[in-house]
């Protein structure tokens, strides 16, 4: 069931890619293999002419062999090229489906999964065999032609000589048990695939390089790139040795029944039961049944890679709709907040861990208020705003927006409506407009929304220091300026400022990269912003940091600790509650002051 559904899914990947090519593929393909078994068939009535000096007949049949011999001849460079061609197209939407598979769910929750990283693994490792994959399922149609001809002629000459296409049986049954068996070890070799991967973004990424030189560990990053191909290499090899001494057994079996058959039909030609042209027929059939066997093995082979390699997209989708299920038509985010975002007896565990990351979290986000979110590092702060942006949805409990579940609102029409300025975000090599306009994509070309985002996002001076301006390439891959860490996280923080009127303004621990004096000045920008934003839409500010002394323009703090709410309220009464917030104050107060 897998290899037909794999061998239609080829077809029909190769039909999308270009229908034109596939028709002209098609076409060729019967001509060329058919013209395998003809052509002895010719031979023989060219022979037989000749022995009974039957000119007419013998020039009548020779004309057709400059035909055949042409299908011959430049049919596999035909479809050679015609090959490439669609593979290299082929190949190119495999390759967006696979992005389209990592970016079209709503979450994240697939994207954190050891299956379905080992998945993703293998099919970047195989290309070379998607590649190939529709010039093996079209020479398997090519062979079935050839077979079916060279059948008919065979049972026409002497049925016994059948017996051949029984005996192949054999080299094929080798061929399937060495694929399996490699596939067992190909799939096994899925993690360290991941690590020898790893090991090599270590050597070649600029921000692995400072620690990489520092502690020495270039000969040991090294050693474990070679250590780890050497182990994945050595494994596939040992079970294609194992295949390959399998699959001579099998070839073995054939090539003794091959000589068998030789031996029966030029001992009937001897006898007289043959002519010589049935003797020139059967020989070369003979051959060619041989050269056939070889060919469907090595098609077959071939094949069963493409199909893996090409059924492993269908794994990784199923994957992925078994994660996010149909949901019923999902309700349009609002225009505005009225009365506030309730987040009620919330709980949630990331995919495969062992424990909740959040439990039983009760909170209210008032609209038009400025929310801070403080704790210690893995207090669960960062989840409830991946949870607010619908990335995930809850274990237990929900997040109603103005008594809405947020569940059933439309996650990329609610995203529409966020503005968030993510820790770990990420440096976009593009010309420093587009770095920060695709905050909003439909604006992205708008010079003035993009400007007012900088100046929102406190990067005026990173913008002045570039030598173009906002026209300036920025990063390596666009052979640009690179930035400092503090630089490219303005531009973040303005990108993160290009949507004017959103629902939720986010900063999640914005200023790691940033000195007290440029978080000072982005936090009296983002306080104006979140004063334009709650008159606009009710929208709620929020910011989660570690730093206390810019918590406190809040008008609601919550303290997370061990995925719950500690405490909350405003910075005067967290502190007249001398709780944790107090403390955790005191004690960056006096560090600070020391």
């Amino acid at each position: 069931m897998t290899f037909a559904r794999g061998y239609v899914a080829i077809l029909q990947g190769a039909w999308r890619a270009s229908r034109g090519r596939m028709l002209a593929i098609l076409a060729i393909t019967l001509l060329n293999y058919a013209s395998w078994p003809l052509t002895p068939l010719v031979l023989k009535h060219i022979t037989d002419a000749v022995v009974a000096h039957d000119a007419h007949d013998a020039t009548t049949w020779a004309a057709f062999l400059p035909l055949l011999a042409l299908f011959n001849a430049i049919g596999a460079h035909l479809l050679h090229v015609l090959f490439v061609e669609i593979a290299d197209q082929n190949v190119i939407d495999v390759t967006g489906d696979l992005a389209e598979l990592a970016h079209g769910p709503a979450g994240l929750a697939h994207l954190e999964r050891p299956d379905y990283a080992d998945e993703i693994e293998l099919a970047r490792n195989e290309n070379k065999w998607r590649y190939g994959a529709v010039s093996a399922a079209m020479t398997t149609i090519g062979v079935v032609v050839q077979l079916a001809l060279t059948v008919l002629l065979l049972a026409r000459l002497q049925p016994i000589l059948l017996l051949l296409l029984v005996v192949a049986i054999a080299p094929l049954v080798a061929t399937r048990y060495a694929w399996r068996s490699f596939w067992r070890v190909w799939r096994g070799n899925a993690d360290r695939m991941r690590r020898s991967n790893h090991y090599a973004d270590l050597a070649m990424r600029a921000d692995a390089a400072k620690e990489v030189r520092l502690f020495g560990l270039e000969d040991e990053v090294t050693r474990r790139i070679a250590g780890s191909r050497t182990e994945i290499r050595d494994s596939l090899f040992r079970q294609d040795l194992r295949g390959v001494v399998v699959q001579s057994v099998g070839y073995t079996v054939f090539a003794l029944a091959y000589v068998g058959a030789l031996y029966l039909v030029v001992r009937g030609a001897v006898r007289g039961a043959h002519t010589p042209g049935d003797v020139m027929l059967a020989v070369s059939l003979a051959s060619q049944t041989n050269r056939l066997v070889f060919t469907v093995v090595q098609a077959l082979q071939r094949l069963q890679y493409s199909i893996g390699a090409t059924d492993r997209i269908r794994t990784v989708r199923t994957m992925v709709a078994e994660l996010y299920p149909p949901a019923p038509a999902p309700n349009d985010a609002p225009e505005r907040i009225e009365s506030g975002i309730r987040i009620e007896r919330l709980a949630f565990r990331y995919p495969g861990a062992h424990a909740d990351v959040l439990v039983d979290v009760d909170l209210d986000l008032r609209a038009g208020s400025t929310v801070a979110f403080v704790g210690e590092n893995g207090a669960g702060k960062s989840t409830l705003v991946k949870l607010l942006a619908r990335f995930y949805d809850p274990s237990k409990g929900r997040i109603a927006v103005d008594g809405v579940d947020l569940a059933s609102i439309d996650p990329k029409r609610w995203r529409e409506r966020l503005a968030v300025g993510f820790q770990d975000f990420v440096r976009f090599e593009l010309i420093a407009r587009e770095s920060v306009g695709v905050g909003d994509l439909p604006r992205i070309d708008e010079r003035a929304a993009v400007e007012r985002a900088v100046d929102r996002g406190a990067a005026r001076d990173v913008v002045e220091e570039l030598e173009h301006g906002l026209d300036t390439p920025l990063g390596p891959t666009q052979s640009g300026t690179d930035l400092s860490g503090g630089q490219w996280q303005k531009l973040a923080l303005a990108r993160a400022m290009m949507r004017e009127r959103p629902l939720l303004l986010v900063l999640d621990e914005p200023t790691s990269a940033l000195d007290a004096s440029a978080e000072h000045e982005l936090f009296e920008r983002y306080a104006e912003s979140a004063r334009a934003v709650a008159a606009a839409t009710g929208g709620i500010a929020i910011f989660v940091s570690h730093r206390f002394s810019t918590v406190r323009m809040a008008d609601r703090i919550v303290v997370a600790a061990d995925g719950r709410v500690a405490e909350q309220g405003t910075h005067e009464e967290l502190i007249a509650h001398q709780g944790m917030y107090a403390e955790l104050y005191g004690l960056q107060a006096a560090a600070y002051a020391g």
